[in-house]
């Protein structure tokens, strides 16, 4: 049983430390959202870091749980005619060699030796320890935030200047200056009354979040892409394994020919032929799949795919210099959102420069603010539970 306040600090740092990374993703995606109402309470209904956190999160507990993706995978593969013809290639040459199997027998073998199951658990070992390592950072800066100033009811430059104190100087990935920056506004924004500024003030600490908060995934995500089948060499040994069970010295005659010709076997050829079509397939499922976010009302944002949104009409002109300026250097298309969709979710400026975007055409969103799970689900969840239904 969890039941603890799931954005005080000591909540925040039990849930950053659960081994079970389902439910741990379940809990961090609820204390997302109950942080960012809080902190919405006090700067006003809009969308602040949090908020876009716990749909991430959300969309992140999906590959975490691997739903319906291994299936989709595989079915993809499968569908693939390149594919399919590096699959033929590799089975003729296999017969050829000596392979004493039928081409049903190989095809099966080719397929459980590929095993995209395990490249699925490895993009999901990759995506759960994001969500964690980013959650046990700056959740706990919003729980410390909430603790230590949300509740001032007149502006205190000490007070927030102590906070960020706390926060270390330089920049991501092992420099806090971002967050520094980002708490500072958010602060500055409960007690702002013009609603412009305050609007422009929130986006500009938003940002600064996500760029910070990028920077820090960016070996995850990276690694998340790249989880495709097993190394060729590896792939390629465990494919002579099971394809010449009884006949070890095709192996070594494949070793001898390479030595001496010094040039790959027509089987190396069919095998690595095969395994860099795979790769590529691979790649471009997982990217797909972890390329998309899902907010509130069945809207689905496909992050290879320019946005289509608008910007509120208090962020269409801004007039605020310190996010002008950041924007300049995040958004090569500033006030516009043609390019905004990435080309490479592994490369950080065209990840940046979507998520910028992002923020600013759905900060004013009501629907962001509204809970991830049903009631019921809430309540198991925040008993430690994995709930029924549709997550």
């Amino acid at each position: 049983m969890f039941m603890e306040n799931l954005t005080s600090i000591s909540g925040v740092d039990n849930i950053a430390g659960l081994n079970d990374p389902i439910i741990r993703n379940l809990l961090i995606t609820q204390s997302y959202h109950e942080i960012s109402g809080a902190v919405s309470k006090r700067t006003g209904p809009s969308a602040n870091w949090c908020t876009f956190a716990t749909w991430a999160s959300k969309q992140a507990g999906q590959t975490i749980r691997h739903e319906d993706l291994v299936n989709g995978l595989q079915q993809s593969l499968k569908a693939s005619p390149e594919l399919g013809q590096a699959l033929s290639n590799l089975i003729d040459t296999a017969i050829r060699r000596g392979a004493r199997l039928n081409k049903d027998r190989i095809t099966q073998l080719v397929w459980d030796t590929l095993n995209p199951k395990a490249a699925m658990e490895r993009a999901s070992a990759a995506v759960a320890r994001g969500n964690q390592k980013v959650y046990a950072e700056i959740a706990r800066e919003f729980a410390r935030f909430m603790e230590y100033c949300l509740e001032d009811r007149t502006y205190d430059a000490t007070h927030i200047a102590q906070f960020c104190e706390a926060l270390k100087p330089g920049d991501p990935p092992d420099g806090q200056r971002y967050l520094r920056q980002a708490f500072a506004r958010y602060y500055q924004a409960i007690f702002e009354a013009d609603n412009k500024a305050k609007a422009e003030l929130i986006l500009l600490a938003n940002i600064e979040i996500g760029f910070h908060e990028q920077t820090r995934l960016q070996p995850e995500i990276a690694e998340a892409l790249e989880a495709s089948v097993e190394d060729p060499k590896v792939f390629k040994s465990m494919l002579l394994d099971t394809l010449f069970p009884y006949n070890p010295w095709i192996k070594y005659i494949g070793s001898l020919f390479r030595a001496i010709i010094n040039r790959p076997t027509p089987l190396d050829e069919a095998i690595q032929r095969f395994a860099d079509v795979a790769r590529h397939h691979v790649r471009l499922f997982l990217t797909k799949n972890l390329m998309e976010i899902g907010f509130p009302n069945g809207l689905r944002l496909r992050l290879g795919r320019d946005l289509t949104a608008t910007f509120p009409t208090a962020l269409r002109q801004l007039t605020n210099p310190e996010l002008a300026a950041l924007l300049k250097q995040v958004d090569p298309t500033p006030d516009d959102l043609q390019q905004t969709g990435a080309i490479d979710w592994a490369d950080l400026p065209d990840r940046l420069h979507f998520i910028a975007d992002l923020f600013r055409c759905f900060q004013e969103s009501q629907d962001l603010l509204t809970p991830p799970f049903e009631p019921a689900q809430a309540n198991a969840i925040v008993a430690g539970m994995i709930p029924v239904g549709k997550l």
